[in-house]
């Protein structure tokens, strides 16, 4: 079987199998009247007659020739195509639900076998890809059709133009980015669905407001049932340290434009961000969505797994189609490992249907031409395949270690603010020094602590508090201390640093090890290396 080429436009696509005389065809689209009309327009081309039939009215010629016939039943219907005569095109909407009987089939399967020796071919036009499997070697392709490009969409927009404010009109003609921007949120909807919430947007804001149209795009999601639709609840300044992986995400905001592609740069394609658990990955990935103004869709693999035997290919295969649908976005897979730990599968245990997902998956991620960015994040790195950290996969592979001393001060002034509380009134000094080892939700979590603690107390919230709170956190740094300095070993010569400072690993009076009286050795400590007059050991990555 033959599948859809993105080299080709879909209609240049149906041209060449007509032109190669294949009998039967399936195109998947749910926009009936805009797929009818390019067919229209390759048949008054080519001089081809078109007829396209439907349960509800029968068979109409809509190209070179007029005329309506009352044939409502499919297996008439499948007659009347092979009784036609001359050089035609024949559609069929929305004929899957009868391929549930057997006697419809095998005339389909007959009718497939004697156009070839015609000059005519049959279309069956359906928003589904699914048929028997009896018809897998009859149908000779399946064409999905193109979502409309940003031609079509741009002019959607401008057709609501002269019911704008002179204001909106103004805008629009004199920032070139400004309908550049509209049109790049609105790609990845049908033309009805675009034009619908371009109105929208009109009635409700008197211009094409993103949020709504992302809005739409939101909708889209939530029918899928696959994926979620993150909100964007996090800034970009939530984010404190990994100056490095901010800098990389800042500098490819605007590598989805027209512009960027003129200017010869390819699409990002995502990034793995790994490392020490609690050192803001999640987060990360929470506030690209909000930097880039682009959808977030979180991936739960464990829905991908669910349901009947045989449902879990579908299944991804339904997500890489929603994600394609409202690109650009951004899909964001947390804790990939977990999901896909199951990769070495066999008959055996799940009848190799992990293996054949995640074969799937990476393909995909191989060889995707449409902009979804992905993120994917992992906290062990020893559990991911082999297969994904190959080169091409994604572009980068980001390394976040525990947060040094003034990213520490960073994320502590960061989860002060966002308590209402002006960190200038607090000792960040002592602060920093006590949270050495400390990964940023384990500060955060302390924040949150001594708040409940003063809240309790009657006070306000206040450095000795905090500090308190500290002394009985044992951070995650003692507890996987081994685990933590493999990590950091792999990630020595495989993955680049989120960080540009140097990780430094504890602090003699003011780290959890030397409060505690830790044994020497952790936390990548070498035997005989001298203490940095900083008063922190810093760790050699």
């Amino acid at each position: 079987m033959i599948s859809d080429t993105t080299r080709r436009s879909s209609k240049g696509e149906i041209e060449d199998l007509i032109r190669a005389r294949y009998s039967l065809i399936w195109v998947t689209s749910p926009e009936e009247t805009r797929v009818e009309e390019s067919l229209k327009k390759l048949c008054v081309e080519r001089e081809m007659r078109l007829e396209v039939w439907s349960i509800t009215e029968g068979f109409k010629t809509i190209a070179n020739g007029t005329g309506q016939r009352d044939v409502k039943d499919p297996m008439k219907a499948l007659d009347h195509v092979l009784r036609g005569e001359g050089r035609a095109l024949y559609v069929l909407r929305d004929f899957h639900p009868f391929l549930k009987e057997p006697a419809v089939v095998r005339r389909l399967r007959d009718a497939a076998t004697e156009l070839r020796k015609t000059k005519k071919s049959l279309i069956i036009l359906s928003p589904l890809s699914k048929f028997p499997p009896e018809l897998e070697k009859s149908i000779s392709s399946i064409v999905d059709w193109d979502l409309p490009n940003r031609q079509e969409v741009e002019a959607a927009a401008r057709k609501l133009l002269p019911n704008a404010p002179p204001a909106t009109q103004q805008l629009v003609e004199s920032d070139p980015t400004y309908m550049e921007n509209v049109v790049e949120a609105a790609l990845g909807l049908t033309l009805v669905e675009a034009e619908n919430v371009f109105a929208k947007a009109m009635v409700r804001t008197h211009t094409f407001d993103l949020e709504t149209i992302l809005e739409e795009k939101k909708q889209i999601i939530r029918k899928s049932g696959l994926l979620e639709y993150y909100e964007h609840r996090e800034e970009f300044s939530d984010v404190g340290g990994m100056d490095i992986l901010k800098d990389w995400l800042v500098k490819r905001r605007n590598a989805f434009s027209s512009r960027a592609r003129d200017f010869g740069l390819p699409l990002p394609k995502g990034i793995l961000l790994i490392g020490v658990p609690g050192t803001g990955k999640s987060l990360t990935a929470k506030a690209v969505g909000a930097l880039w103004q682009m959808p977030l869709l979180r991936l739960d693999v464990g829905k991908v797994f669910a349901g009947l035997v045989g449902s879990s290919e579908e299944n991804i295969r339904t997500v890489i189609k929603t994600a394609e649908a409202v690109a650009p976005a951004i899909l964001w897979i947390d804790e990939l490992e977990k999901g896909f730990s199951g990769t070495g599968s066999s008959g055996q245990t799940d009848g190799g249907t992990t293996s054949r997902v995640f074969g799937s998956f990476i393909t995909w991620l191989q060889e995707k031409t449409t902009p979804v960015f992905v993120i994917a994040t992992a906290n062990n790195v020893h559990q991911l395949p082999p297969e994904l950290l190959r080169k091409g996969r994604f572009d980068e592979i980001f390394f976040c270690d525990l947060p040094d001393r003034e990213d520490r001060r960073q994320i502590i002034d960061i989860h002060i603010r966002k308590k209402r509380r002006d960190p200038s009134q607090f000792d960040l000094e002592k602060l920093m020094e006590a949270t050495v080892d400390y990964s940023g939700a384990e500060i955060a979590q302390a924040v949150v602590a001594a708040l409940y603690d003063a809240f309790d107390t009657g006070n306000d919230l206040s450095s000795e508090g905090l500090l308190n709170t500290l002394r009985e956190i044992v951070p995650l740094a003692i507890t996987m201390r081994e685990q933590i300095d493999s990590m950091r070993e792999w990630a020595r010569t495989r993955a680049r640093l989120a960080s540009s400072r140097r990780q430094q690993a504890k602090a003699p009076g003011g780290g959890w090890m030397a409060r505690y009286g830790a044994s020497k050795g952790g936390l990548g400590d070498k035997a005989g290396e001298n203490t940095p007059d900083d008063g922190e050991r810093k760790l050699e990555l």
